[in-house]
């Protein structure tokens, strides 16, 4: 590979700074290389492999795109796929030592466990809701003694009755012909909401809506969305001996590995650059920073999905996509109408 092409390709880790970072991905970027468009070249090394896929989390590499693509997906993810979450709380006692104003923020931030596909938008002139556009919730708990606690009890367990409220304690009442279409519920039951003593009494209702996470984080669909550039780690010579135990120590677990050579001497092998974290403990070292190189793969990027469980991750990806999709077909569009304008 020729010193170019590895800038080209290549985002390098300094001693002190990060080079070659600036995009090849357009047009007479370098001298004597053709970086127009063509769809083509696209297709052919544009890739998606996926590494992790269960109900909570989906890990997948995309590769082949630029950096700028790659960030506008993920902002999408955070922002702009629609979710159902409490938008009003109605308090109508809360004698506990949670304020309103904290009481209904972390109602709010309760995940909903309900597709946003069966519900609209709320309009601005619609205070009240409709079953089309709302979910509407009952919270109602009062804490009291436990007459049957033994009298030498500690443990407020064992001393008191509903002295923890949960999401669980969240009742959902159905609007109209709701309850025939779908089952609604908090995402997870254990959610600490607050702590009571005897007498303190809860008694709210909440109406959920659906909204952008753009508005609102309680609207976000994704606990986290993220992405890295693929790790590179090349050893421009063996190391050996006590280096090569240093060099290890340098790294996550599971990036270097140490090896008896033919030699019969301990020796240093990258086994898997995925997990390195880009530290660069290494570099701080004089007898190793000249033998380690150190990048990341410019069009190679490992993207990390966390759903928040409303949704499943891959469902999540693929709305993204379709918002993508969309916002592509409008600037198209767009660009179409100025051409007309421009012939006529």
């Amino acid at each position: 590979m020729s010193i170019i092409e590895d800038i080209r390709q290549n985002v390098t880790l300094g001693e002190h700074g990060i080079s070659n970072v600036h995009t090849s991905d357009f047009p007479r970027s370098y001298s004597g290389f053709d970086d127009s468009w063509n769809f083509e070249k696209f297709r052919q090394n544009f890739k998606i492999n996926i590494m992790k896929c269960n109900e909570e989390e989906l890990v997948f590499d995309m590769i082949g795109i630029d950096a700028a693509i790659a960030n506008a997906f993920r902002r999408i993810l955070l922002s702009e796929v629609p979710t159902m979450a409490f938008e009003k709380a109605y308090i109508y006692n809360n004698t506990s030592i949670i304020q309103d104003e904290v009481l209904a923020h972390r109602l709010g931030l309760i995940p909903i466990k309900v597709d946003p596909k069966f519900f609209v938008f709320r309009g601005a002139e619609d205070e009240e809701g409709t079953p089309e556009n709302t979910l509407e919730f009952q919270l109602k708990v009062k804490c009291k003694r436990n007459t049957t606690a033994p009298k030498d009890a500690s443990d407020p367990d064992l001393m008191y009755l509903h002295h923890k409220v949960y999401s669980g304690d969240l009742k959902w009442i159905p609007l109209g012909n709701q309850k025939d279409l779908y089952e609604v519920k908090p995402v997870h039951d254990d959610i600490l909401i607050a702590k009571m003593r005897p007498g303190h009494e809860i008694d709210v209702t909440l109406k959920a809506v659906k909204g952008y996470g753009k508005d609102h984080a309680k609207f976000s669909p994704v606990a986290t969305a993220s992405y890295r550039l693929l790790p590179q780690i090349t050893l421009l010579k063996p190391i050996t001996g006590e280096l090569a135990h240093l060099l290890k120590s340098c790294f996550s677990p599971g990036v270097i590995e140490i090896f008896t050579n033919s030699n019969g001497m301990d020796e240093a092998k990258v086994i898997d650059a995925r997990r390195d974290t880009g530290s660069r403990e290494v570099l701080r070292h004089p007898e190793l920073k000249e033998s380690v190189k150190l990048t990341k793969k410019r069009d190679h990027f490992i993207f990390s999905v966390e759903s928040t469980g409303i949704l499943h991750p891959k469902v999540l990806v693929s709305e993204a996509i379709k918002v993508l999709m969309t916002k592509c077909r409008t600037v198209l569009t767009e660009m179409d109408k100025g051409k007309k304008m421009e012939t006529e």
